[in-house]
């Protein structure tokens, strides 16, 4: 797992052992942010389900001005923290040991970027769609990107949220909803 371009291009990241977490791979990551590449430079960014963190430090790598990591797993924060430092953006992260909804519940910021990518069977992903709406954190012509199985159908979303395009890789899907002026 690497930094593909930007700042920290070809910087190696480090992955939590064993199988708790499902890093996106190089591949589709490219896929990805080839999609949303020019949505990227001088936005806020948060990585909400942050595992090893290698999405929010590909947006820093690729102008983002400032990305907050939340992770519940202290070992995946520990290693979230270590890339952010290998990579030199300490002082463009924060870092947040809490649950989705902890973090959700105190939050105070809008985002013009934000990664959904939790475990796939802990309905998480709905959760959190749903409470983000609700309190409105994403700034206007703001994105966020959801990582779900290829299968599964994700909920279109209340006005000024609009379900766009999606993107297919094999077994998983990048699902883009984008809120409107």
């Amino acid at each position: 797992m690497r930094v593909i371009t930007g700042l920290a291009k070809g910087r190696r990241l480090e992955e939590l052992p064993g199988l708790a977490t499902r890093p996106t791979t190089d591949r589709v990551k490219e896929g990805l942010f080839s999609a949303i590449q020019f949505d990227i430079e001088g936005r806020r960014v948060l990585d909400l389900f942050a595992g090893t963190g290698q999405l929010g430090i590909e947006a820093l790598s690729r102008g983002a001005s400032f990305c907050d990591f939340v992770d519940s797993a202290p070992a995946a924060l520990k290693i979230v923290q270590r890339n952010i430092k290998a990579c030199g953006f300490e002082d463009r992260a924060a870092c947040h040991g809490k649950d989705f909804n902890a973090f959700l519940t105190r939050c105070r910021e809008r985002y013009g970027l934000i990664f959904l990518d939790p475990p796939y069977a802990s309905g998480n992903l709905e959760r959190a769609l749903e409470r983000i709406t609700t309190i409105d954190i994403v700034v206007e012509n703001g994105i966020m990107v959801c990582e779900s199985p290829a299968d599964h159908d994700l909920p279109d979303l209340p006005a000024p949220y609009k379900k766009g395009r999606e993107y297919r890789y094999g077994k998983i899907k990048f699902t883009l909803y984008r809120r409107r002026a």
